[in-house]
């Protein structure tokens, strides 16, 4: 996407800032920051700091007032201690790989880049533990414990870009994530930093920690609770052997129904994703994958351990797969087959970015028994709204990606595409699920939070942030929607022949 669009009101961009005001304002800030930085590690001209403009949300962008890019923890909190004292918001940002504008800048902010943090700090293959800086590269942790016979199991499609603070940021997942978990899962320990400066820590190398698990929601809480620079995750042994069911459907109602029977006979695979037609017409293009093109979706289903259990357990899944009615099986038969399977699903974003000029990529969760629902409920949205919407997803906990198709440099295009993903999400809601999986909130689903959480619960996670956060200046304006944005969007809601929010179900 390459067309900026409206920006939301919680970031207090509407109506824009007196350019006299804003130079003025940054003047201050790069006084008050250069003597804490060396030279290089402090942009404000426009040429320097337009790259961090968006993230990979690019429909929304604004360029930050300053961008600060320490390369030690002392440098981080005398940021913060100086941002807080002058009352000015903080975005911190990773490799600006996510996709629901949390690294957006703010118009009178400084955007602080954690790239330089990106060694890993010590790796423990007795403990199986990693400790790494926030900057390091998700597929790095991996590629460096791979001596060891161990690897860090979440896998989003963007590991080999992006870093493991902005994993935590998010609660990223992966293929993986159904049978090894969340980033949550998999986190030990995490180390940052208060919009004070304050130096923090949550979690413990140990199996357990003394008090309450603030951990738990500093993962997933996007940047808005405290800038995280250090974290010690798990590491786990190798399979093995791995092998990959290719499974094909003709019908989308059959494939939704047979990643319920595969949970319900006991089994949890390695790996459960889906693909309907279109995205696997899309990437059996780009990658030649041996994908059935003539199926209305296809399942890849994994199986991982020792040689005994992946064969046991293929053929309980073949078995299961038969009686719900796929139509061709096909199993890896060596690790190059099985590699070659999962490319189409890892290579699913950049295969369709070859067939449209731009696309939105949404992101939320649904109950594993309403997949074909949902998709369903997909394929009369591209009549609605005139686009074409390409789907895969982590189908074995109910993750949906799907990938709307359009033309950024086409304002009207633009709009049925945020119409049409609000739509998808609070679809979700209405079967079950949740406005978001492992993308989170950002800016991109402010208004769809209005739909999924009355309220008194909005009010309640204001307060969380408030405990860590007064003057809220840690990544303002994203992930929780403001009192008088729910009420416009209720309106709006309502005239386009929507339920009111009270009269959507909430499970």
């Amino acid at each position: 996407m390459n067309a900026p669009t409206t920006m939301p009101a919680e970031l207090g961009l509407a109506g824009g800032v007196a350019t006299n005001g804003r130079a003025a304002r940054r003047a201050e800030v790069v006084a008050e920051l250069a003597p804490l930085l060396p030279p290089h590690a402090l942009l404000w001209h426009s040429e320097d700091t337009i790259p961090y403009e968006c993230d990979g949300l690019t429909a929304y962008r604004q360029q930050p007032l300053v961008v600060a890019l320490p390369e030690t923890e002392e440098q981080v909190a005398a940021v913060l201690r100086t941002c807080h004292r002058l009352g000015v918001p903080v975005v911190a940002r990773g490799a600006g790989t996510g996709l629901s504008g949390g690294a957006l800048p703010h118009k009178l902010g400084v955007t602080l880049s954690l790239a330089k943090f990106n060694r890993i700090l010590k790796l423990d293959a007795l403990a199986r533990t990693a400790r790494v800086q926030c900057g390091v590269r998700n597929l790095a942790i991996s590629e460096a414990a791979a001596p060891h016979g161990l690897y860090y199991a979440p896998d989003p499609s963007s590991q080999i870009a992006c870093t493991i603070g902005g994993n935590v940021a998010e609660n990223s997942g992966g293929v993986h994530c159904l049978k090894y978990g969340l980033t949550i899962h998999n986190v030990l320990r995490v180390r940052g930093f208060t919009i004070e400066g304050e130096a923090i820590e949550f979690g413990s190398e140990a199996l357990d920690a003394a008090g309450l698990d603030l951990m738990s929601v500093l993962v997933g809480s996007e940047g808005m609770l405290a800038v995280i620079t250090e974290v010690t995750v798990k590491l786990v042994p190798k399979p093995r052997l791995a092998r990959c069911i290719m499974a094909s459907f003709d019908d989308i109602r059959k494939a939704g129904a047979a990643v319920a029977d595969v949970i319900g006979a006991g089994i949890i695979p390695a790996g459960l994703e889906m693909m309907d037609k279109p995205m696997t017409a899309a990437v059996e293009d780009f990658v030649h994958a041996g994908y059935d093109l003539t199926a209305e979706a296809i399942l890849l289903c994994e199986s991982d351990g020792t040689p005994e259990e992946v064969e046991e357990e293929i053929a309980r899944m073949v078995e299961v797969l038969k009686a719900s009615g796929a139509t061709g099986i096909a199993v890896s038969e060596n690790e190059a087959q099985r590699l070659k399977f999962w490319s189409g699903r890892k290579n699913a974003f950049p295969a369709s970015g070859r067939i449209s000029p731009d696309y939105m990529c949404m992101d939320s969760t649904i109950p594993r028994k309403r997949l074909a629902d949902i998709l369903l409920a997909i394929a009369e949205m591209e009549k609605k709204y005139e686009l074409k919407c390409c789907n895969v997803f982590h189908a074995g906990d109910g993750n949906l990606h799907p990938l709307i198709l359009f033309d950024a440099n086409d304002p009207d295009q633009l709009h049925r595409c945020e119409l049409f993903g609000a739509d998808i999400l609070e679809t979700s809601v209405r079967l079950g699920g949740t406005v978001t999986g492992e993308h989170g909130v950002g800016v991109e689903k402010l208004s769809s939070m209005c739909v999924q959480f009355a309220p008194a619960e909005r009010e309640q996670m204001l307060a969380l942030k408030r405990a860590f956060d007064p003057q809220e200046l840690l990544n303002p304006g994203k992930v929780i929607p403001t009192l008088h944005r729910c009420a416009e969007y209720g309106k709006m809601h309502v005239s386009r022949g929507l339920l009111p929010f009270a009269d959507i179900p909430r499970f």
